[in-house]
């Protein structure tokens, strides 16, 4: 069975109906991206940025995975499916894929500001004074700008192992997430699902559907039945 690596990005929970920031002007939802995902963000103003990710989690809790975290699950039926995630959201697992690494983290998860590795599961608002064990703050379980991505490493080794790289709903512009795609097996096929083409990447080996998420994986899901 073929080992398909997906690296999927905020473009595929945007159709779920969860706001992407990167389109715009830096800003998600109204907030500076900078005062809300970034420890310099929390040192200054933690109960906002304890607020933003709140709302965010709430809003998670009331969408659904869409067509496309559907057919990645289907997948799982012809292939060895990974599932690489720049989300933080659990759509991918909610759809029952098996296999998902998140890079980011996780939203419905939260962790000790003293212990990184202390993680607790979430599904509720984190307040201030909300502590951990070893009496840490509680913090959402993402990787804020200016943090190391501790998940890079084990990534890199799953692309290293793929037979086929399916991109969707990212521009491969966040690094060091896009980079996981040199680590492919030279002359391995790419195939990358984006409505806007970008021709930086263009190889020979590299195939665009030029579609939103929901729309394309239908067509990649046709070239891969052949």
């Amino acid at each position: 069975m073929k080992h398909l690596v997906v690296l999927s990005g905020a473009g595929i929970s945007a159709e779920s109906g969860i706001k992407t920031f990167r389109d715009a002007d830096g800003l998600w939802e109204g907030y500076d991206v900078m005062e809300v995902a970034s420890p310099i963000g929390w040192e200054k103003k933690p109960e906002l940025v304890l607020k933003f990710y709140n709302d965010r989690r709430r809003q998670l809790l009331e969408v659904k995975p869409n067509t496309a975290h559907k057919t990645l699950k289907e997948l799982e039926k012809n292939f060895k499916v990974s599932i690489i995630t720049q989300n933080v959201d659990n759509l991918h697992e909610r759809a029952g894929s098996k296999n998902v690494l998140h890079l980011h983290g996780e939203l419905l998860k939260s962790r000790s500001t003293k212990n990184e590795k202390l993680i607790y599961d979430c599904d509720k608002d984190i307040m201030l004074g909300d502590k951990a064990e070893d009496g840490g703050q509680l913090r959402p379980h993402i990787v804020w700008f200016g943090e190391a991505v501790p998940e890079m490493h084990k990534a890199a080794k799953i692309v290293e192992t793929a037979d086929i790289l399916l991109v969707i709903g990212t521009s491969l512009q966040v690094y060091p997430a896009a980079s996981l795609i040199d680590y492919l097996p030279d002359g391995k096929p790419i195939y990358i699902i984006d409505p806007k083409r970008h021709e930086d990447r263009l190889l020979d080996h590299v195939h665009f559907i030029e579609d939103t998420a929901c729309n394309g994986i239908k067509e990649f899901a046709d070239l891969m039945s052949k």
